[in-house]
């Protein structure tokens, strides 16, 4: 019965009943550089092993369900003692069951491949002692919510019959142990070939692809070799990987194909940064041999060019130009379909195939440091509509983009000539800050260098190292000469925060934003949009007789939102912005619920935009797969979203573009995950614990005084280099003229994207 119970669930799996599923949907329009011509197939290693237990049976099944019609199920083989072929990850047992909880003292010692390991090994048990041996999750970074939900270990014959997969992969891993205990894969693999169909065949082991040449038929089973690091040796050869891979027309003596580690076809150095392309691919199908490749796992860090994207990732070796992998194995097989069907050719200037307006608060901030001009220059590259400029002031009265108003966050202050400035600043939450109204703007760009914010450096996830302190800073006068030439992009969004606390100490920020604005002619023109965006309702007060787009930002996380506070939210503002979680909240990281908080708002002529998206798998829900594509695609397609705010434009540009949208019939790859679904999969005892309930947004949470006026203060000494702002008839600071120190860099950037 648990079995029934979680194929219904998996059949409904996480997919909108608006949406009709459709598993087959080509993409004929391009021709494919693999060696045959038609795209890549999706193997799925052990089902969909990023999320469920490897080879367990509810794995296998959601990979049926969210992949391409022609996918193909992968199964290490491993043998029992009395025979039976199971799938199953490792040759160890204890790796990815509870066997050694079950057969506490059945542990032992054997040696693999020439090192001695010890646990739980197949070869000690027979098949009938593995009845009450559930599968778990074997990467311990990964969820571990659906262990106790029993699954048991599945012979081939299981998956081949029970599953019923388009394809099916036979991976022996280890022919030359099993040998050892007098356990025959050979026979084994003859004698299933006799009642299942196996697609593939893949080994490490030259003489094992030798011996059973003669008794497959190669139109109907692929030979493939499996190529293992490149230092290690293949026992029946005793060269190394390394030195087989360059005699390519040996392998073909035996082969039909090659399985190779992705790094033997785009190696990185030491730092994790790609190198050029090796030549394994177009070498191996001039020997009329299929490439394989394999090791694409959503939730490992790769190649810090890929910028945390998956798909970007999968793109880099299916439709590069030059070559396509004929295949590529997968533990997110919903990620490598979407590669493929979604994708895979399209071009920059497609047209977009949803509406959807992209924000980035600080320019492409997961690649450069944000807000200098490499950020905004890229994420005019990448695709941005909105290019945004949080407002910081100097001591001196210069507004310029930064975002945090404490310098330790985005700049090297902790580690400069100032570091002795870092005080505890109560009224703004900083516990130890260096303010940007500490420093004057020449002693910022002069003595400070911008740093790369790593959101999520406490998992070691970092962001583009060599890069880390690379652009410059720019001041609002700046950013606004390089968006006003920048004709990719259609408007600006300027966010303002603390404007009370600036403004008791002599700085009036909002009198500085609309004064640079006037400057750089962006009050008197349509062809640039201006968005201001604020958390403070009284910073948006003061713009209400601009024409402007006034951006509220809720930036904490709610359930509902009062119809009182709707109509006081529109008396300020014509747009909202909301967090990821007030849409989809979550409990440690599981989706439970949707929110009408979206409909609620655009009911009331508040278009939404959603905050904050970013690349990196840490920061996205289990739901979603690891995958920052299908997490927009939630966003957008499940929740109808105006817009997005994120830190890696050229992510969500791709996705606006993606051809599955324009299907009649949306692929199930591309359908957006329905929340609590997952919930289902788990026993009551693995629940997430219950969060506490978030708050409901009321009209006091949004209505607040009148900013005060601008304090007068006395100039501060500061060797001579700082002067105190002056006051505007309004009584707010005036604009002091930006240096021209970033000139050059300015015109480079207007240069490289227009």
């Amino acid at each position: 019965m648990w079995k029934m119970r979680c194929v219904l669930c998996l059949l409904l799996f996480c997919w909108s009943a608006a949406f009709v599923s459709a598993q087959r949907s080509g993409n004929v329009t391009s021709k494919w550089l693999t060696l045959s011509g038609d795209a890549p197939k999706v193997i799925a290693r052990g089902g969909f092993s990023g999320l469920l237990p490897d080879s367990s049976y509810n794995a296998y099944a959601l990979a049926q369900t969210i992949s391409l019609a022609d996918w193909v199920a992968w199964c290490d083989v491993q043998l029992t003692k009395d025979g039976v072929g199971i799938c199953f990850p490792d040759i160890k047992l204890d790796n990815a069951s509870d066997i050694d909880v079950l057969f506490k003292n059945r542990h032992s010692n054997y040696s693999v491949n020439g090192v001695t390991q010890t646990g739980w090994f197949s070869i000690d048990f027979n098949f009938k002692d593995l009845a009450l041996v559930s599968l778990k999750q074997g990467v311990y970074s990964r969820a571990p919510n659906f262990d106790a939900t029993p699954q048991q270990i599945l012979t081939v014959q299981d998956v081949a019959t029970q599953l019923k997969p388009p394809g099916l992969w036979l991976n022996i891993q280890h022919d030359s142990f099993y040998s050892q205990h007098n356990l025959s894969m050979r026979s084994f693999v003859i004698s299933l070939s006799r009642s299942v169909i196996a697609n593939y065949i893949s080994s490490p082991e030259v003489n094992f692809l030798r011996n059973i040449a003669s008794r497959l038929n190669p139109r109907v089973t692929k030979r493939v070799f499996r190529f293992l690091g490149e230092g290690d040796i293949e026992p029946s050869t005793n060269q190394t990987y390394g030195s087989l891979v360059k005699n390519l027309t040996f392998i073909k003596t035996f082969a039909s194909g090659i399985l190779v580690p992705k790094r033997y076809i785009w190696p990185t150095d030491s730092s994790l940064y790609l190198q050029p392309h090796t030549s394994v691919v177009l070498d191996a199908h001039k020997e009329g041999l299929e490439v394989y490749a394999a090791d694409f796992l959503n939730d490992v860090p790769f190649a810090y060019n890929y910028s945390y994207d998956p798909v970007a990732e999968h793109l880099s070796y299916i439709d590069n130009g030059e070559f396509s992998v004929d295949g590529v194995l997968s533990d997110f097989p919903m990620t490598s379909s979407a590669s493929i069907d979604c994708f895979a050719h399209l071009g920059k200037n497609d047209k977009p195939q949803a509406k959807l307006q992209i924000i980035s608060p600080e320019g492409a901030s997961g690649d450069y440091p944000g807000c200098t001009n490499l950020a905004y220059t890229k994420a005019a590259s990448d695709g941005a509509d909105v290019l945004g400029c949080p407002v910081q002031m100097t001591k001196d009265g210069i507004p310029f983009c930064l975002g945090s108003i404490n310098l330790i966050d985005r700049t090297d202050a902790a580690q400069s000539e100032f570091s002795n400035m870092a005080i505890p600043v109560p009224e703004l939450q900083i516990k130890s800050g260096i303010l940007t109204t500490n420093l004057t703007w020449t002693d910022i760009i002069q003595k400070l260098k911008p740093a790369i914010y790593n959101r999520w450096s406490d998992y070691r996830l970092f962001r583009n190292p060599k890069a880390r302190s690379d652009g410059t800073f720019m001041s609002l006068a700046d950013f606004l000469t390089f968006a006003k030439n920048a004709t990719s992009v259609s408007g600006v969004m300027l966010s303002i925060e603390n404007a009370a606390y600036l403004a008791k100490q002599g700085l009036g920020v909002t009198g500085a934003v609309m004064d640079t604005l006037s400057k750089a002619g962006f009050n008197n023109q349509t062809v640039k949009k201006v968005m201001i965006q604020s958390s403070e309702s009284s910073v948006l007060e003061e713009f209400k007789k601009s024409n402007y787009e006034l951006v509220y930002m809720v930036d904490n996380d709610i359930r509902d939102i009062e119809n009182s506070t709707l109509l006081e939210m529109k008396t300020f503002a014509k747009s909202v912005v909301i967090t990821k979680d007030s849409v989809f909240p979550s409990d440690s990281s599981f989706l439970i619920n949707q929110t009408n908080i979206v409909p609620k708002l655009q009911s009331a002529n508040l278009p939404v935009y959603v905050l904050l998206f970013n690349n990196e798998f840490i920061s996205q829900a289990w739901d979603f797969f690891s995958d920052s594509s299908a997490e927009l695609n939630n966003f957008v397609l499940g929740a109808g979203v105006d817009g997005v705010i994120t830190e890696y434009p050229g992510t969500a540009a791709r996705y606006r573009r993606n051809r599955c949208l324009q299907y009649k019939e949306l692929p199930l790859y591309m359908s957006p995950a329905k929340p609590g679904n997952l919930l289902e999969l788990m026993t009551p005892q693995s629940l997430p614990p219950a969060e506490a309930p978030r708050p409901v947004l009321t009209e006091n949470d949004v209505t607040e005084p009148p900013l005060p006026p601008v304090a007068k203060v006395n100039p501060a000494s500061d060797n001579g280099t700082a002067k105190a702002p002056a006051s505007a008839p309004n009584g707010q600071s005036s604009v002091v003229a930006s240096i021209l120190m970033s000139s050059v860099a300015i015109l480079l950037a207007i240069i490289l994207v227009s």
